[in-house]
């Protein structure tokens, strides 16, 4: 018969008091445990080769300007809006929305490009260009 202290136990606890033999692990355990040989013996991935692959947005932002609600609703197809940038200054360059340098813009065949003509100091060196 099971006394106070075995009904508090865990249901483990209460087997192993009562004389059964132990639970045998549940199959996850184990594969589990011989998995891990099996994970340490994969070659190591080669990180920066991998973000190398990572694709980007490049952008080249015009300018900006500021301008309230009102002005805004009354903009139609002819409208002009000054930008906050000289004519033939350099313009800025993200990736993914991060400025990383200015650039200019060219024309490539029948599209445009652009020209770098200045990058931030960002370490692209170790992503192996």
């Amino acid at each position: 018969m099971l006394n106070k202290l075995e009904i508090d136990s865990p249901p483990e606890e209460l087997e192993l008091q009562e004389g059964n033999p132990a639970p045998a692990p549940a199959p996850a355990a184990a594969s589990a445990a011989s998995a891990a040989p099996a994970a340490a013996s994969r070659p190591k991935r080669d990180l920066p080769a991998m973000m190398r692959k990572i694709p980007v947005t490049l952008t080249l932002e015009v300018g900006s300007a500021r301008m309230s609600l009102q002005d805004l609703v009354g903009i139609d197809e002819e409208s002009v809006v000054e930008l906050d940038t000289l004519a033939g200054e350099p313009l800025v360059l993200k990736v993914n929305g991060t400025p990383i340098g200015r650039a200019q813009v060219v024309v490539v065949g029948d599209s445009y490009g652009l020209k770098v003509v200045e990058l931030s100091d960002l370490d692209f060196g170790s992503f192996g260009r």
